[in-house]
């Protein structure tokens, strides 16, 4: 318990301190950036480097399915539990970014928030991971800069799928509800998305089973090489469930 709170305390001092790259727009004059513990004392307590994984895709296409999973095989699956926290873009309208919409600049503001509270979480040593619709290329290229400006690891993974495929899936309604013009605006209908073209991991759930998913986003942890001592533990795809390959 002691190793969490630390962990927690550590991102409320992030927070407070704003730690990162000064931008133009910046309307306070009266402020300064305070240093505090360098990142690399933080990632050595945690046995390994923070990182952000930009989970991309329609709606439907399992972000959020394949961020829980990845979540479990991070946390419950390995020799060593690693320091995971999951920005999942449904739940943070419930509170952060309750004020925001769906409109274009509205979308813009949500990635842009999520962007900060994702590269402070990765300076604490956490392997974040973001999902979001977040249709439009520039702002996912914001996303990508807002942490290479802080010399953090960031990982674009696009979640594909076929629009057929989730509007089939359609698990909380909305493309029905688009199509009979309830909900205008609606990403991959009436709205654009604009797919990555030079995202880090590409996966098709259409294709690929949520294991098989999660093991091709470890396998480009591992290349990574965020883990300081220890390579991951692959799920076992032929159960189905998330648990780990045992070793022999």
């Amino acid at each position: 318990m002691s190793g969490v709170l630390a962990r927690l305390g550590l991102c409320a001092v992030l927070l407070l301190q704003g730690s990162g790259v000064a931008r133009a727009d910046v309307k306070s004059t009266n402020i300064k950036l305070h240093e505090g513990l360098p990142r690399e004392e933080k990632w050595k307590s945690n046995g390994h480097k923070g990182i952000t994984l930009w989970m991309t895709g329609l709606s439907g296409s399992g972000k959020s399915t394949i961020s829980v999973a990845l979540e479990r095989a991070l946390v419950e699956a390995q020799s060593k539990s690693y320091f995971v926290y999951r920005l999942d873009g449904d739940n943070l309208r419930f509170g952060l970014n309750r004020d925001l919409g769906f409109s274009p600049s509205d979308r813009k503001e949500n990635v842009r928030r999520v962007s900060e509270v994702s590269k402070l979480f990765a300076e604490a040593g956490a392997i974040v991971v973001a999902g979001l619709i977040s249709p439009y290329a520039a702002d996912r290229d914001y996303a990508r800069e807002v942490h290479q400006n802080a010399s953090l690891p960031f990982m674009e993974v696009f979640v594909d799928a076929p629009l057929a495929a989730v509007e089939t899936r359609d698990p909380k309604g909305l493309y029905k509800k688009a199509r009979e013009g309830k909900i205008k605006g609606f990403t991959g209908l009436d709205a654009p998305y604009e797919k990555p073209v030079n995202a880090e991991v590409h996966v098709r759930t259409d294709q690929l089973t949520v294991a098989q998913c999660v093991n091709v986003i470890l396998k480009k942890l591992d290349d990574y090489g965020i883990h300081l001592q220890q390579t991951f533990r692959k799920l076992d795809e032929s159960s189905g469930d998330c648990v780990a390959v045992k070793e022999q």
